[in-house]
């Protein structure tokens, strides 16, 4: 039995894939994030849970999920506890219960054995170009995410975008265009997008932690400028070629 390094588990979400969830924040990440409001799940720590434990208590919240909920893995980055996935991921489907992923894509192979038993992928797009990529996640990295997307198009899952707007960075009508151009061009089966407005509530976790905050005179995204980009990208992702 294989056991995994948790950051918390949250019984009743509401906003990672549809109905009620239970989620799991798994530790470990192999980006740094400008924005990141979670630095202390970057290091993976020990092992506290078997996939039996874990099985157990999203089984206790079952009665919950109704027709359309379920459970959602996040982190932190998941794909970099590959082998615990595959595991608990095997024993849920055996429960009838749906199954989703949320994830940057980075993380280290095997994904095709990781998404076999994933119903929904909650993809998150750091930045389409290159240069964007590294300059926000302070990695070198996007050629793994291409990777990864290739395996999700070759296995029909379904995905639902998400994207971090910061302004002066991406929060204009022109990177909108561009972004729905790219996930056209690379990502199939796309049928949800959420732009998720930039905000500093991570900011006292980094000072605690002794850690430089990179935006830290950044002011929070706007919410309703945020509102009118995530209306446009609907708008184009939904328009026809």
């Amino acid at each position: 039995m294989i056991s995994g390094s948790i950051n918390s588990i949250e019984s009743f979400g509401l906003v990672d894939g549809p109905g009620i969830r239970t989620i799991i924040f798994l530790n470990g990440c192999n980006l740094r994030c400008k924005f990141c409001h979670n630095p202390e799940m970057w290091n993976k720590k020990e092992n506290n849970y078997t996939t039996e434990d874990i099985l157990k208590k999203i089984l206790r919240n079952k009665p919950y999920f109704n027709n359309n909920g379920g459970v959602t893995f996040s982190g932190g980055e998941p794909l970099l506890q590959g082998e615990f996935l595959i595991e608990l991921c095997d024993k849920l489907k055996k429960e009838n219960i749906h199954i989703a992923l949320d994830t940057a894509g980075i993380g280290v192979g095997n994904y095709e054995k990781i998404l076999k038993n994933i119903d929904l992928v909650l993809l998150d797009i750091k930045h389409i170009t290159k240069e964007g990529f590294i300059d926000i996640t302070c990695c070198d990295r996007q050629d793994e995410f291409f990777i990864f997307v290739n395996t999700l198009n070759k296995l029909n899952k379904e995905v639902w975008i998400r994207q971090v707007i910061i302004p002066g960075v991406n929060d204009n009508e022109e990177y909108i265009k561009s972004l729905i151009g790219f996930i056209k061009s690379n990502i199939k089966n796309v049928t949800k997008i959420d732009l998720l407005p930039y905000h500093t509530m991570g900011i006292e976790k980094y000072h605690k932690l002794n850690i430089k905050y990179p935006y830290e005179n950044k002011e929070a995204m706007s919410k309703d400028k945020c509102q009118e980009l995530n209306n446009l990208a609907i708008l184009l992702l939904n328009q026809k070629n």
